[in-house]
This record gives structure tokens, sequence and C-alpha cells, in this order.
């Protein structure tokens, strides 16, 4: 077995034949988009993220990790929306 990308995860296709690095590029846009938003609302459920994400389970976790790595508090399951974090001096 020579050709590797056979075993490449990134290489299959996921929901709808997108691939791993096709997911991450909507998520990113997506987040993106949710991030202006929230500079207006301040508050965005995970059911309108996973709605703009089309129910797709792997660009919906992707937009609530990167929208976690702009410094956004994305909640838990007992409070499952998205805020934007109010920055302390300490």
């Amino acid at each position: 077995m020579k050709d590797h990308t056979n075993c490449d995860p990134r290489n299959r296709p996921y929901k709808n034949g997108k691939t791993f690095e096709d997911c991450r590029a909507e998520a990113r846009r997506i987040s993106s988009i949710l991030s202006k938003e929230l500079l207006l609302n301040n508050e965005i459920s995970w059911n309108k993220i996973l709605e703009i994400a089309e129910h797709d389970e792997l660009v919906y976790k992707l937009t609530l990790k990167y929208l976690r790595e702009m410094g956004y508090d994305i909640g838990d399951y007992t409070v499952p929306r998205v805020v934007r974090r109010i920055k302390t001096d300490v």
C-alpha cells in the first residue's frame, strides 16, 4: 500500500461530500459572521449556530471551537449560548 492518501482522514468525505478541510473552512467563515453578530447582539444560542451550520455536527463543533479561540464564552450544557467575555482589570 504505497498510496497513503487512502488512509488520510482529511481526504475522506464527510456529510454532503465535504472533506474535513472543507468543514474547517466553512466553520471559520461562520465564526467570522457570528463574531460580527455578537458585537451587535451580545449573545447567540447554540440552536441558532446549529441552524446556520445546517445541522452539520462537525461544522457546528468547529464553529464553537473557533469562537472560543476568538475569546468568546461558549457556555456549556446548562447555559447553551455564546456571549462576549467581559474583560476585567485584575
